[in-house]
């Protein structure tokens, strides 16, 4: 298809799609109230809408008495069922593909029940978004003269008792829409492939002769990937091996540890950065502006939301806010209710809101993955900035990490253990864990209370780990792929000591 035409129908797309939007941007709320009562009664004759008695519930107030909160635990066995062919139990419309995931250290897999539904008007429905709202912001873009690199999971589909199981990127790529196909690369057959290494490969060996003018996948990944690439061909920088390549869309892990390797292997002023922020039960939240790290909630995907106050999180006290009673800068763990059959379901993730109007966000971390041991309300947004500054100020690159609680023994004050691994180590180690320590303390009072005078908390430890040691820890325990990520804080040391053990 020639480019000005494709251009001109995305165009006609983007003006139809924008009037829409303007709907949920001015009337959020109205938006939202609407979307859970559509939920509602399309479930209403479902096995859980029986059970709760959909049919009575008039308003917000009646449904928030009437459901629970739920984990994957709590809907596991209806899930369960619907794995084995039975219908309409979550959710009217037959669930035919259940995105499998196994999260970060636990090794158990999680099934998220995929509707049609969701396939089409949430994750399909944002990818067209995404590209809409890039192309408004970018209009001399030559976006579709080339193709998307792409890079999802590892793993194939798997067919079992006429359900299909497998990677949400696999779920995606198996029903991608014919023009979606058209203009991305790698092919199918190897975007599809289960052995991840041999996966690497032949995805370079395809699109180094290919015009790819975008990215899409998580950064840690990601970079792998086009390390492979720069190693390949022996260029050194992306640029000349795809001199128009524009855009990276990323999601899936904080940017910020990474940023400035990209920007080394992309030297070019112009190029653009767009995050999103989706997962297996949904797409939930884009960049809508250049050179931001504000992302849009999108509240007409068939995703009806609900907060909790973290500062109240797992407590007696705790309580749950819909939309219109979340604050500026406070940090929430999302519920979501989805047209996938999730209901007041817990994703694990914590946002903060940057904008009231339109509702923008940022993701601040997971609420299993922080660190308060003592009383330090430590999250993976802190330890990321903290790290920006230490790496900037020391002249270093870091790769990953992970952190964990050296807990109290006797007289003995706590602190923090660090597995850093680093590109570009520095080169005083304690010059970089003093800046690190300093910048923890700028960017959060209550570890920075916890550090005065050592009242608490002695400095961190820092461990210089060997080279590859995260993603032998990934291979050993058949984690490699684009959807799986290393765990950054944790309340527990189990991990750290796993890790411990391989650095040698």
């Amino acid at each position: 298809m020639p480019i000005p035409l494709v251009h001109s129908i995305a165009s006609w797309f983007l003006k139809k799609r924008i009037h829409q939007m303007e709907l949920f941007l001015k009337y959020p709320h109205e938006v939202q109230n609407e979307l859970l009562h559509q939920l509602i009664d399309k479930a209403k004759g479902t096995e859980i809408g029986r059970e709760y008695g959909f049919h009575e519930l008039k308003n917000y107030e009646q449904f928030a008495a009437r459901l629970p909160i739920s984990s994957y635990e709590d809907v596991q066995p209806h899930i369960e069922r619907s794995r084995k062919g039975e219908n309409n139990i979550l959710w009217p419309t037959p669930i035919k593909w259940f995105a499998q995931s196994s999260g970060t250290t636990n090794a158990r897999s999680k099934y998220i029940p995929v509707s049609t539904e969701s396939l089409e008007n949430c994750h399909y429905a944002a990818s067209k978004d995404l590209l809409c709202m890039y192309l408004n912001n970018n209009q001399n873009s030559q976006l579709f003269s080339g193709k998307g690199l792409r890079l999802g999971g590892s793993k194939e589909l798997y067919e079992k008792n006429g359900t299909v199981y497998g990677d949400l990127s696999a779920i995606l790529i198996d029903n991608m829409p014919f023009w979606a196909e058209m203009s991305s690369t790698p092919n199918s057959d190897v975007s599809l492939m289960s052995d991840w290494e041999v996966k690497m490969q032949a995805i370079v060996d395809e699109t180094i002769q290919t015009n790819v003018t975008s990215l899409a996948g998580v950064p840690s990944w990601m970079l792998v990937l086009l390390n492979k690439v720069l190693e390949t061909t022996g260029k050194k920088d992306l640029l000349e091996v795809w001199p128009n390549l524009e855009v990276y869309f990323h999601g899936g892990v904080s940017f910020e540890p990474y940023l400035d390797q990209y920007k080394h292997i992309l030297p070019k002023d112009s190029f653009k950065y767009y995050e999103i922020y989706n997962a297996s039960e949904g797409f939930f939240a884009i960049q809508d502006q250049n050179d931001s790290k504000d992302l849009l909630l999108m509240l007409d995907y068939g995703i009806f939301y609900e907060f909790i106050p973290m500062d109240a999180y797992g407590t007696p006290e705790q309580k749950i806010i819909p939309l219109s009673e979340v604050e500026m800068h406070k940090n929430y763990a999302v519920v979501i209710t989805t047209n996938a059959g999730l209901w007041r379901y817990k994703i694990g993730d914590t946002v903060r809101f940057t904008s009231m109007s339109p509702y923008r966000i940022r993701v601040s971390g997971r609420t299993k993955h922080h660190i308060n041991v003592f009383g330090e309300e430590l999250i993976i947004e802190n330890t990321d900035i903290a790290l920006g500054v230490a790496a900037k100020e020391t002249q270093s690159e870091i790769k990953d990490y992970t952190v964990a609680p050296i807990f109290m023994k006797g007289r003995e004050k706590g602190a923090h253990e660090w597995i850093i691994e680093f590109k570009n180590p520095p080169q005083n180690l304690k010059v970089f864990n003093t800046k690190l320590d300093n910048a923890l303390r700028a960017v959060n009072s209550d570890y920075d209370a916890k550090r005065f005078n050592n009242t608490t908390l002695n400095a961190p430890l820092v461990h210089s780990a060997r080279q590859d040691l995260f993603y032998d820890w990934l291979k050993e325990n058949n984690k490699l792929g684009g959807q799986h990520k290393i765990p950054r804080l944790s309340n527990k040391r189990d991990f750290v000591d796993e890790l411990l053990k391989l650095n040698i």
